[in-house]
């Protein structure tokens, strides 16, 4: 069985059919977390979205280079550090530790890489020098920094204004007033280390890189020049995506970085995003205290990964009813009744095929099950990551 799958590309706005650069060979990044708090609903979103992609390209026979990443030395991690007065690389690895005891429970499959950004210093330091080299970077005051204005295309995945990405840079991270950028818009590809902060050698002197040049590394070293498949919440598409593009495209020449970006949507409590600066967050070990992995999972993939949504206790309740019937008649099942199972089947991978249509997907199993189809419905419980 094989299905072409339709992705929506996020720079053409338009849903594509899916062609991979090498037959039958998927190359997949999606941006991990930042370990310096808990692992709340919203991560779990993102990751629990593209376990199914994962797994529903390997059901349709792809072979798949799937890498994460770990953002293991930034400003917050850093930041945090000080305030709870530890060393930042055991408050990263306590936190990467607790996610990973989240994300298991949950029974997500590990990732084909899962590298740290300090693992992968070669690479971005190379990166680096050829962009200087190439006079697409330059250095101030031991800070090194991309030229927007060299890279005419910068802004093509947003489509945000100048103006717009202005104001989401500065609320987002960076500075736009540094004094010593040539444009607002130039992002940072390594800073001078201060006194007290961890550093790397490099020909600018004592260092560490920027957010945006780890993933472009890892994705150098782990993967390829392009990719088929880039993901990550929808709130990294600018400025974090939006850099990545341009100095992943301006260091090897290839075009286009990814083929398919694919940003799941943001998780609302209470009205408002759900994030850790407001504090309004779902944590998965206290959903977990209550539900079970798969009533989450379901209510996840209950909702399209585009489509942003917000999390009441009445839906997860719900779900739970739902898991509760699916696990019961698939646990009971003594022998594999089938009707009709190779057209469940079909549709339910077509279903996955049109834009990893999950809601859809669940709705077929639900039915799959109600007419006593049960080998046909397990194997979809296993693309969808359900536990039995």
């Amino acid at each position: 069985m094989f299905f072409c799958m339709k992705l929506y590309n996020s720079l053409t706005h338009n849903i594509q059919e899916f062609k991979p650069l090498i037959r039958n060979k998927v190359t997949m990044y999606v941006c991990g977390i930042t370990p310096y708090d808990t692992t709340h609903l919203g991560h779990a979103f993102t990751y629990t979205i593209f376990d199914v992609l994962y797994r529903f390209l390997e059901f349709q026979k792809y072979s798949v280079n799937y890498t994460q990443n770990v953002t293991d030395i930034d400003d917050d991690i850093l930041k945090k550090a000080k305030e709870v007065g530890k060393n930042w690389k055991e408050l990263g690895q306590f936190w990467t530790d607790k996610f990973l005891t989240d994300m298991g429970k949950l029974n997500t499959i590990p990732p084909t890489h899962y590298v740290k950004a300090t693992q992968t210093m070669p690479t971005i330091i190379t990166i680096i020098e050829k962009l200087i080299h190439d006079r697409l970077a330059y250095e101030k005051n031991g800070n090194i920094y991309f030229d927007v204005q060299k890279d005419p295309d910068y802004g093509k995945l947003s489509g945000y204004s100048r103006e717009e990405m202005i104001k989401l840079s500065k609320e987002r991270g960076a500075n736009p007033d540094d004094p010593n950028k040539k444009d607002p818009l130039d992002f940072i590809l390594w800073q001078k280390s201060k006194n007290d902060e961890p550093f790397w050698e490099s020909l600018w002197g004592k260092g560490r890189p920027g957010w945006h040049i780890e993933c472009s590394a890892m994705v150098y070293k782990f993967l390829d020049k392009k990719i088929d498949i880039h993901g990550g919440g929808g709130d990294l598409i600018y400025p974090h995506h939006e850099s990545e593009i341009a100095q992943s495209e301006q260091f090897t020449g290839e075009l286009p970085f990814a083929q398919f970006w694919m940003h799941t949507g943001m998780l609302r409590y209470k009205g408002e995003k759900m994030s850790k600066s407001l504090g309004n967050l779902i944590m998965v070990s206290d959903l977990l205290k209550t539900y079970s992995p798969n009533t989450i999972r379901y209510l996840l993939l209950s909702h399209h990964y585009r489509d942003s949504w917000e999390y009441h206790d009445e839906e997860v309740q719900k779900a739970k009813k739902v898991m509760d019937v699916i696990e019961t008649k698939l646990k009971s099942a003594k022998q594999q009744e089938s009707q009709n199972e190779n057209e469940a089947l079909k549709q339910f991978a077509m279903a996955l095929s049109d834009d990893l249509n999950t809601p859809k997907a669940l709705s077929l199993l639900n039915q799959t099950v109600q007419n006593r189809n049960f080998k046909e419905a397990k194997k979809m419980t296993e693309v969808l990551g359900f536990s039995l």
